[in-house]
Parts: structure tokens; C-alpha cells; sequence
């Protein structure tokens, strides 16, 4: 059995594994989008078990033992742990999520769980977020299970239900009843991260790609808003209208201006984007900076402030009745350390007859961007990629690595992707039309296997 170091490529066979892996990743990518796994929240999901018996059964065939564990009857989650070839070393997790965000066909160029392979790029709901990445990381498993090449620790495996709504149903539920799988790990990677940002603007000669690995994300707030007033007829003096005022919270909410907050991860960032760039960035003026960037903006547009989005409404059951009660639901994110204040600005925001409740309730986790780990992904992208230039970068959204963060594991989100300038994909995350490049997965599956050697 091989310790996972390899020599320098041996030429042809090297070549021939890599393409190997890298056409097996686009057909798992093609077959896990075809697995309908839409997530709606709050329970309403179609069940991630077809998904998941696929999984495992690509794991089984190369030898990873893997297992399947349910929270709820179809809920489904699986997870594998590969021995190392040295049992004193630190183990080491890869996690992603099985399910996916609904998709309305009639707004798709393709059917969204066609999994169609066109213009070189695999098309599907998942494809970005996240089926392509785990595509890469079972290509990259089986292939280094085949050639007997293990990682330096144990290496854990876990493809995970529910990402899309609270994680309750995946990522916290194996989290708190199957702690065992995880026990000695420490670091982990995941979802958004690794990929590449053309920023030819900036830069005379070559271009300059961007690659962000993010370190951190903003902490979650989903939060019920209630108001309660009195019910009566329609056609008379309401008050105490208890629609009028989740109303008129929801528009303070929406209107209201959150101030900067500068935090060092995203300092960081601004700190490598300047330096990659040839290029001065002005604190001071951060929204101007983001237009002025383009596409390297949007990577800290969303992370240096707080935001609070109204998306749901409920009131009433009759034209003619004012309603009892009101309510709302609202996605709130803040940037780590702000968490207080985030929540003393909305309640001031709610006034005195508002109330809140969480729906979910999560801190923002960090990882170490000055580590040898962050060293490690950064070394691989910079192997398969000359001009990559590999910064730290706090995420808007959030992942399952909440969940992780809970039992002591840090991630980063790191889903290496080699990616054409025209190619909008961080519009894709939710978005329509969603695909992955076959030479963008083959790149991925290349810098995994590096990286891996160094776990």
C-alpha cells in the first residue's frame, strides 16, 4: 500500500490516471444531477436516499466502506472513514451536500435535472452547488483507492442531506449522533472556494487569475417575525392592525443602510486582492471599490456588512377580515464578531410590536489562512495553475462547516475549479442555467489529488 507521496508525474501512466479521473467526474456530476434532491425547507424535500445509495455505492466499489445514515425516513447522509498510512496522524474531512434548491424548468435552457453534457459543460440545478465538487472528490477517492495511494491520516468522507435549509436533517444531525466518524479531525474542506477570477484589467501581459479559499463565513440569523394586533371587519377602523405592522417592519428592515464593519478576514483578502492586482483598494470607500473590481469585488461585497432580507410574507384568509396576526420571515447574515449588534439593530428596527424568533441560529466559523493547510490548497492550485494567485476570503452565505465548527472542525471552502473569464459562475449559485466545464472539473480533480497528497 502506497503512503499517498507521489514521485514526479511518470509521464504517460500519470496522464492517463488524471484523464481517467477527470472523465469519471464529469459522468458522477451528469448522474448526481439527474437525482432529484430539491430542498424547499422547513421538511419539505424530496428524499436525498436515491442520491446517497449512488454515493455509497461508488465508494463501495473502490473500497471505502462507506455507510448510510438517516435522520428522518429518506433524509440521508453518507459517510466513510479511509484508514491512513499512519494511524498517530491528524484525520482529515472532505464534506458536501447531496441536496439542492428547487429549479423551475420553464426558466432553463435544458431540463435542470437532465445533467446534459453541451457546449463542454455539464448543465444542471447542483452542478455548481455543490454535485459538481463531489464528483471531483469521488473521482479523485476512487482513483487514489485504485492506484493504493492512501493520505498521510485517515480521510473522512461525508455527503450530507438538508445543506440547503438548516442542515438539522444532515450536517448537525451527523454532527451530534455520529461524532465517532470525525473523531480526530481537526480541518476540513468543502464548498465555495478554489475557483478562479479573471482579472486581466488590472494586469499588463498574462492574466491574472484570482483564486479565493475561504476562511470564514458570516454567521446565520434566519429570523420569524410576528405581529399581533386586533381582528375585526375589514370595513372598519383597524388601529391595531397587526398586518400594517409587519408591514411597516419589513420595510424598515429593508431600507435600512448597514454600516460598514471591516473585519481581518476581510482584510485579508482586500490585503491579497491589492497585491495580486498591482492595485491601491480604499478602506474607505469599499461600495465604489466593489464596482470599480468587477468581478473580483463581488468577492467581498457581501462580507463587509451586515444585511437583513425580507423574503416571506403571510397575513390573513379573507379580503374583508383584518387578521389577528402577521408575520414574516427574514435572512439574516452578519459578519463575525457583530452578532450583538446585529441583533440590537433589528430589534430596534421591529419596534415595540414585533416580535422575533429564530429559525436558525448559527455563529460564523473561521479557519486559519496563515496555516500549513491553507499553504497546501494554495500550493496545489499554484502547481496546475502558473498565474494563480491564491487569496483568503470570508463567504456571504453559509455551509455546512457551522455545523463542523460546533465539534471543533474548521473548513475551508475550497472546490478548485479552472474557470473561462465569460463564465458568470458565481451568478450560477441559485441561479439559472447552471453548469460546470468539463476542463473545469478535470482541472479540480487534479489540484484534489495534489492537495490529498499532502493530508
Amino acid at each position: 500500500m502506497g503512503t499517498g507521496v507521489r514521485d514526479e508525474p511518470a509521464g504517460a501512466d500519470e496522464k492517463a490516471a488524471a484523464d481517467r479521473a477527470a472523465a469519471e467526474a464529469a459522468t458522477i456530476c451528469a448522474d448526481l444531477i439527474r437525482f432529484d434532491t430539491t430542498n424547499r425547507g422547513e421538511g419539505v424535500a424530496h428524499p436525498e436516499r436515491p442520491a446517497a445509495e449512488h454515493v455509497a455505492a461508488l465508494l463501495d466499489d473502490a473500497g471505502a466502506d462507506p455507510v448510510i445514515v438517516e435522520s428522518e425516513p429518506g433524509r440521508a447522509s453518507v459517510l466513510a472513514r479511509v484508514p491512513g498510512a499512519d494511524p498517530s496522524h491528524p484525520a482529515f474531512l472532505i464534506h458536501g451536500h447531496l441536496d439542492v434548491v428547487p429549479a423551475d424548468p420553464s426558466e432553463w435552457t435544458v431540463p435542470p435535472f437532465s445533467g446534459e453534457v453541451r457546449d463542454g459543460c455539464v448543465w444542471g440545478r447542483g452542478a455548481v452547488d455543490m454535485k459538481g465538487s463531489l464528483a471531483m472528490t469521488l473521482a479523485t477517492v476512487r482513483r487514489r483507492l485504485r492506484e493504493g495511494r492512501r493520505t498521510r491520516g485517515d480521510l473522512v468522507l461525508a455527503f450530507l442531506a438538508d445543506e440547503e435549509c438548516t442542515g438539522d436533517y444532515g450536517s448537525r444531525y451527523v454532527a451530534r449522533e455520529h461524532r465517532d466518524y470525525f473523531e480526530g479531525c481537526a480541518e476540513a474542506i468543502s464548498e465555495s472556494g478554489g475557483y478562479s477570477v479573471t482579472a486581466s484589467d488590472f494586469v499588463e501581459g498574462a492574466p491574472t487569475r484570482i483564486y479565493p479559499i475561504a476562511a470564514g463565513e458570516r454567521g446565520t440569523a434566519w429570523m420569524r417575525l410576528t405581529a399581533r394586533g386586533t381582528a375585526g371587519h375589514g370595513s372598519k377602523p383597524a388601529p391595531d392592525n397587526a398586518v400594517a405592522e409587519i408591514v411597516h417592519a419589513v420595510s424598515r428592515i429593508a431600507s435600512y443602510e448597514w454600516p460598514v464593519r471591516l473585519t481581518p478576514g476581510v482584510r485579508a483578502l482586500l490585503d491579497g486582492l491589492a497585491d495580486a492586482l498591482g492595485t491601491s483598494i480604499d478602506f474607505d470607500r469599499l461600495d465604489d471599490e466593489v464596482t470599480r473590481l468587477g468581478g473580483v469585488g463581488r468577492l467581498f461585497a457581501a462580507t463587509i456588512r451586515n444585511s437583513a432580507n425580507p423574503t416571506r410574507l403571510d397575513a390573513g384568509y379573507k379580503v374583508n377580515v383584518v387578521p389577528g396576526t402577521a408575520s414574516a420571515e427574514v435572512d439574516g447574515r452578519y459578519v463575525p464578531g457583530t452578532g450583538e449588534e446585529f441583533l440590537a439593530t433589528i430589534d430596534r428596527l421591529l419596534g415595540p410590536k414585533v416580535t422575533r424568533a429564530f429559525i436558525s441560529h448559527d455563529q460564523a466559523p473561521s479557519a486559519d489562512s496563515s496555516g500549513p493547510t491553507f499553504a497546501a490548497l494554495a500550493g496545489a492550485l499554484r502547481a496546475e495553475d502558473p498565474l494563480a494567485r491564491p487569496v483568503p476570503y470570508v463567504m456571504g452565505g453559509g455551509t455546512d462547516a457551522k455545523a463542523f465548527h460546533r465539534i471543533g472542525i474548521a473548513s475551508f471552502g475550497f472546490a478548485p475549479l479552472l474557470l473561462g473569464p465569460d463564465l458568470d459562475y458565481l451568478g450560477m449559485f441559485h441561479g439559472v442555467d447552471e453548469r460546470i466545464p468539463l476542463d473545469g472539473l478535470a482541472f479540480g480533480t487534479r489540484v484534489l489529488d495534489r492537495f490529498l497528497d499532502t493530508r
